[in-house]
C-alpha cells in the first residue's frame, strides 16, 4: 500500500435495473444502466449472492437504493474497484451494518480503508445512526485489523447461512473516526465453535 497514494473513493448508488442486472450476471445489461461502469468481476459468480439481496430488498422498497450496497468508485481513476454499502437503513435502535470487497485486482491499495471511512462519514452525518456493525469472519485477519484501528469493539458473534460463523463489531456513530495513528494491539478473533 505504501507505493500508492491514498485513493479518493465515494460510494456511488446504484438503481433496481442495475441490481437486477448484477443479480443475473449480465454485464452489459449492468453497463447499460450503471452511473458507472463496472467490471465483469462485478458481474460475476463471487458477489452474485449480494446482488441477488439487494435486488430484493430494492424492488422490496426502493428507498433502499440510497443505503445498500453500491460501487467504490476511484476518483482520480475513473474505475470501479469494489463494492461498499449498508446492509440496509437504520434499524429501529439506530444501527447499520457495513459491507465491503475489493476487487482482487485492486486490493492492497487502500481501497478498503477509504471505502470504510466513507461508510464511517456518512453515518456520523446521518442524524437516524447511533451504531456502526461489522460482522467479520475469524479468519479474515485484514478486515480484523483495519476495523479494529476505528474504535469498532468485538460484542459477540452471528452465525449466518451464507457466510458462517462471523464476529460482530460495533462502534457509535455520530462522531468522526480517524485510523489509530498505531494500529490497536489486540489478539485477532480466535476461531470459535
Amino acid at each position: 500500500m505504501t507505493d500508492h497514494p491514498r485513493p479518493e473513493v465515494r460510494i456511488v448508488h446504484l438503481t433496481e435495473p442495475a441490481f437486477r442486472a448484477l443479480a443475473r450476471g449480465d454485464l452489459a445489461a449492468v453497463n447499460a444502466v450503471s452511473p458507472v461502469p463496472v467490471s465483469a468481476y462485478f458481474a460475476g459468480p463471487d458477489w452474485r449472492g449480494v446482488w441477488q439481496t439487494r435486488s430484493r430488498q430494492v424492488e422490496d422498497d426502493p428507498a433502499n437504493a440510497a443505503w445498500v450496497t453500491g460501487v467504490i468508485w476511484d476518483e482520480l481513476r475513473q474505475l470501479a474497484v469494489g463494492r461498499a454499502g449498508y446492509h440496509g437503513p437504520p434499524d429501529s435502535s439506530g444501527m447499520v451494518e457495513i459491507g465491503y470487497a475489493v476487487e482482487p485486482v485492486h486490493r492492497r491499495r487502500g481501497y478498503a480503508r477509504a471505502a470504510l471511512e466513507a461508510l464511517l462519514r456518512r453515518a456520523a452525518d446521518e442524524p437516524r445512526v447511533r451504531t456502526v456493525r461489522a460482522t467479520i469472519s475469524p479468519d479474515n485477519l485484514a478486515s480484523y485489523q483495519l476495523v479494529s484501528q476505528y474504535g469498532f469493539v468485538e460484542i459477540g458473534e452471528d452465525w449466518d447461512e451464507e457466510d458462517g460463523l462471523g464476529i460482530i463489531y460495533e462502534v457509535a456513530a455520530g462522531k468522526r473516526y480517524e485510523a489509530a495513528a498505531t494500529p490497536v494491539r489486540r489478539r485477532p478473533p480466535a476461531h470459535r465453535r
